[in-house]
């Protein structure tokens, strides 16, 4: 039975939401002793815009949110004043955040409640790190500033514009969807290159194997190589280093396979993990050597999102594509998977791309598309282990290479099992 009527069971749910919006941005200001306003505020805030937008409604008068608006801002204002006058003056993150609070309530009301309850969480966390965005923004230096500046350009200046249409031999060109790949390959890079600019190298070594691994496990790979050649004592960290940026590869290659083609990610996802359940084991194996490691060196990482960089993957990827469809139009499954062979030695994500790309077409099934994906993945892998045997010598293999051997063999066994 219930105890309210009916017709005021939506407008108190908008109300009670609007509330506990306000009172979750308040609970962070109110432990700011320069906050211009409290909980109380925030949660008086939040439910008049919700009540200012529920009389714009029903008056027909949207211009009743302005004045609403308005008047918290001469409010602000006013309180602004006083504290410059005594000296006092707090900046302008609470009174913003009022606004925000104020628009929060009105969004409420008009239906869109679960978007507000989200901007909200987000307030309050950029409210709370207060501190640590603060570290960040003087950690940044202009080549972390002109990355995310490029990948803007990347993702919301190009992707846009460029027409969604099937071009050239085998219709293999669509510019937009080849620039998606690079969007996205982009995207995952450059969260790894920020994240090793955050964490730096005093964190341990199994951050920046996992980052790294994110970046570039190319990279990582080389660097910490070269890095057992030059220090003796810390062959064996660098071993696991490269072991887990190896492991993050199939971890980041699963998660682009399930967003560029969902029919293939419960496949793809049991092949992988094949390979990464052996490479976890490995490093869970070595973990209390890294606990002991002292300070390691950061991989050499360029900037993932530099013009340059993003067009010559996106010639890889269509040129890929393009070999793929010309060799299995001509040699049927062996074309395809020589092509998945040479190009993973150097660049798996574009192979494998590529492949995902063809099987979206329907131009290959789906037990083709995994097994070139694995050829690349395997290639690849094979590249690393030159790395290692060419560059760290022969003691950082007898460390490093059975994990690389472990993912391999897990790699094949999970194909076997597919």
């Amino acid at each position: 039975m219930s105890f309210v009527v009916p017709e005021l069971a939506a407008p108190l749910e908008a109300f009670a939401t609007s509330l506990g919006v306000g009172l979750l941005i308040g609970m962070e200001r109110e432990r700011r002793p320069d906050s211009a306003a409290g909980l109380r505020t925030f949660a008086l805030v939040s439910m008049l815009g919700c009540l200012f937008a529920l009389l714009g409604e029903k008056t027909g008068g949207p211009w009743i949110l302005a004045v609403g608006l308005l008047v918290i801002s001469a409010a602000m204002v006013a309180s602004n004043f006083s504290s410059q006058q005594e000296e006092q003056y707090r900046g302008f993150t609470s009174e913003a955040a009022i606004v925000i609070t104020y628009g929060l309530g009105a969004a409420i009301w008009f239906g869109y409640a679960t978007l507000a309850v989200m901007l909200a969480i987000t307030t309050t966390v950029l409210l709370y790190f207060k501190a640590e965005l603060r570290q960040f923004s003087e950690r940044m230096t202009p080549k972390d500033i002109n990355s995310i500046l490029q990948f803007a350009v990347l993702s919301l200046v190009i992707l846009p514009i460029l027409p969604s249409q099937d071009y050239g031999p085998y219709s293999a060109f669509n510019p937009r969807q080849i620039w998606w790949m690079v969007v996205l390959i982009s995207g995952l890079a450059l969260s790894g290159y920020l994240a090793l600019r955050i964490i730096g190298a005093r964190h341990g070594a199994a951050l920046l194997g996992i980052f790294g691994g994110l970046a570039s496990s190319t990279a990582t790979t080389l660097m910490f190589s070269r890095h057992a050649r030059d220090h003796a004592d810390l062959v064996r960290m660098s071993a696991i280093v490269i072991l887990i940026a190896n492991v993050m590869v199939m971890i980041r290659l699963g998660f682009v396979s399930s967003v560029v083609a969902p029919g293939l990610a419960m496949q793809i996802a049991i092949v992988f993990a094949c390979g990464i359940l052996p490479g976890v084991a490995m490093a869970l194996y070595g973990w209390k050597i890294l606990k002991d490691a002292g300070d390691l060196p950061m991989p050499e990482v360029k900037n993932p999102t530099e013009l340059k960089t993003a067009v010559s993957f996106g010639l890889l990827y269509a040129l890929v594509l393009l070999a793929s469809a010309w060799l299995q139009d001509i040699a049927g499954n062996k074309g395809l998977y020589i092509v998945a062979l040479a190009s993973g030695l150097t660049d798996a994500d574009a192979s494998v791309l590529s492949t995902l790309r063809m099987f979206n077409l329907e131009k290959i099934s789906g037990g083709e598309a995994v097994i070139a994906v694995t050829l690349a993945l395997a290639a690849n892998l094979v590249f690393k282990i030159g790395l290692v045997l060419s560059i760290g010598g022969g003691k950082l293999a007898r460390h490093a290479l059975p994990g690389l051997f472990a993912i391999g063999a897990g790699l094949a066994g999970g194909l076997l099992l597919v």
